[in-house]
């Protein structure tokens, strides 16, 4: 059995890339058949920019609740729209949150100590 993913596929031309959030099986090609397109991402806009991705939060809620999963760009998306993530794909983006934490923290404690001595 295959599981339905809420990824991004890739459009555009060479060195200028824009991507659809799409609901797909997981064996298809990235770029492949989908299910539903649910957004869009526009990378070359800047950051602050209201059309820099667009989400369809209601339908992405439904597929949510029927079981599909997100990648992890997609639930980045997801929570800076507002919407809500399962509680086991929360858990998984917390813990790679603290990991990250963790690293960028770790070197700046040793570089201190090192010169402290």
């Amino acid at each position: 059995m295959s599981v339905v993913k809420i990824r991004l596929a890739r459009g555009g031309s060479k060195k200028r890339p824009h991507y659809k959030i799409v609901v797909a099986n997981s064996t298809a090609p990235r770029d492949g058949s989908f299910i539903e397109k649910v957004g869009y991402y526009n990378p070359l806009l800047p950051k602050d920019h209201e059309e820099r991705f667009v989400l369809k939060l209601d339908r992405v809620q439904e597929w949510l609740k029927v079981g599909a999963q997100p990648t992890d760009k997609v639930a980045k998306f997801i929570q800076t729209k507002g919407g809500q993530l399962p509680e086991k794909i929360q858990v998984k983006m917390d813990k790679k949150l603290a990991q990250i934490k963790a690293k960028v923290s770790t070197p700046k404690k040793e570089a201190a100590t090192a010169t402290a001595e």
